[in-house]
């Protein structure tokens, strides 16, 4: 597929959680706040803490700053698939 195919993707999904897969593998799950022309910026998924214990405590690896995003290349971008409401 090509970048322009993704970038028209991207801007329709905008604000809906996805999860995109890029060319080497890497999987990436979280709602797409911005587009651009080159890279799509998707917010992570709020993970709860693998132990069940998460009051107050912050692990590395472990829930996400509110409004970080981070970006992923359109280039770089395999697949991309919506993820059903009921997954978070």
């Amino acid at each position: 597929m090509s970048v322009r195919y993704y970038h028209e993707l991207c801007c329709k999904y905008k604000g809906r959680p996805v999860r995109i897969t890029t060319r080497d593998g890497e999987v990436h799950r979280g709602t797409i706040q911005n587009v651009d022309h080159h890279r799509v910026f998707i917010q992570p998924f709020h993970h709860r803490n693998i132990d069940g214990f998460g009051y107050g405590f912050y692990s590395p690896g472990y829930g996400y700053r509110p409004g970080f995003a981070y970006g992923i290349a359109l280039g770089a971008i395999g697949t991309l698939a919506l993820l059903p409401f009921f997954y978070w």
